[in-house]
């Protein structure tokens, strides 16, 4: 370690391959991080890499070696933890189902002039909620805006085009 330190490269290709046996079975013991094993071990010899220079020579070297194994360990621990907690693994991915295709009797092109009609941001709520299915909290964070505000716009929106369709207040 000592030779590693100075920058003496045989130094440090002996004390590699000296002690990366040990760290990898000291890293593949962790259970269910064990498929992590060589990307551990990888984060781990970059970490002793850069914090080559706070090692003691006075100091044994394993004790000092393991605990930046161990603190690696841990937060391969950590990350996965996280990551398991928000992705959802699949074995296959479902396919969508496919819509019921319906003859248009221009009621699309009907709907499109009407929407044409409403400022951009109520048009852009309506077809978010109500063509897309996205809930009020999607839509608010999709348009970077409130639930209050998305609501507002859509009912704003709901009251021109109930004039539109003749069943509102002119």
């Amino acid at each position: 370690m000592v030779g590693y330190q100075a920058a003496d490269a045989d130094a440090a290709d002996r004390f590699i391959r000296l002690v990366s046996p040990m760290l990898y079975r000291f890293l593949a013991s962790s259970g269910p991080l064990a498929g992590d094993c060589d990307d551990l071990l990888q984060e781990c010899w970059i970490r002793i890499h850069r914090a080559r220079h706070t090692y003691r020579a006075t100091e044994p070297v394993l004790p000092w070696v393991f605990a930046v194994a161990r603190h690696t360990k841990l937060d391969g621990f950590r990350r996965n933890k996280r990551r398991s907690g928000r992705e959802v693994l699949y074995g296959e991915v479902p396919e969508p189902k496919a819509a019921a295709v319906q003859p248009d009797t221009g009621a699309g092109e009907r709907l499109r002039r009407m929407l044409a009609v409403l400022p951009e941001s109520q048009r852009e709520v309506i077809v978010m909620l109500k063509v897309t299915g996205m809930s009020l909290e999607e839509v608010a964070r999709a348009t970077s805006s409130t639930v209050g505000s998305v609501k507002q716009k859509a009912h704003r929106a709901y009251e021109k085009l109930r004039v539109l369709l003749g069943e509102g207040r002119p």
